[in-house]
């Protein structure tokens, strides 16, 4: 199979279309940011980059604590929405109706509506160019009570929303399973 240059660029599926809260100047503020991960396990800690002149870098600079709510495909229109208009000028809680609630660091908000919450506090903040890179320690978990199947919480009843960039530059879901965890490889060995 031939391989064709396309330039350096963070070229990586899925790309998860969070919700990333922060008060700014006291009020709860949402942004999408699809560049965000899992950054550690012990403790638990997750990444997100936001560009410079994102209000809602303003409100994680002022209170060292932001939140990452994981939307499901239901809420396309709003995590959109949330992508497209900057806080600075409109209140997106209310506009895309959330229901906000906060936790035991009570200065980051999260979206009643999402899924998931996670609560965290800034332990690093690392100015890459275009984008800070955001390392918040997990405080807490918040998980919608519909979402679990026993004791877990469910991929399949959460239903995330990932971005796909060009050329489609569509949200979508997930996909079919493809094949089990820890099981298909050993059929190498």
């Amino acid at each position: 199979m031939d391989k064709v240059k396309v330039n350096a660029q963070p070229l990586v599926y899925p790309m998860p279309a969070f919700l990333i809260g922060a008060n700014v100047e006291k009020r709860a503020n949402f942004m999408t940011a699809a560049w965000s991960g899992i950054a550690c396990g012990e403790p638990p800690m997750i990444s997100v980059a936001l560009r410079h002149p994102r209000y809602t870098l303003k409100g994680v600079e002022e209170n060292m604590t932001f939140s990452v709510n994981v939307p499901s495909v239901d809420q396309a229109r709003e995590v959109d929405y949330c992508g497209i208009v900057t806080g600075a000028k409109v209140d997106k809680v209310a506009v895309c109706k959330f229901k906000v609630f906060y936790g035991k660091l009570e200065t980051a908000p999260m979206v009643q509506q999402c899924p998931i919450n996670l609560e965290c506090k800034v332990e690093h903040m690392l100015d890459l160019g275009s984008h800070v890179l955001v390392i918040g320690k997990i405080e807490e978990v918040y998980v919608s009570s519909n979402c679990f199947t026993g004791d877990h919480p469910d991929v399949k009843k959460i239903r995330p929303i990932m971005w796909t960039t060009l050329p489609s530059n569509v949200y979508q879901g997930l996909g079919p399973e493809v094949a089990k965890a820890f099981k298909v490889g050993l059929e190498l060995k």
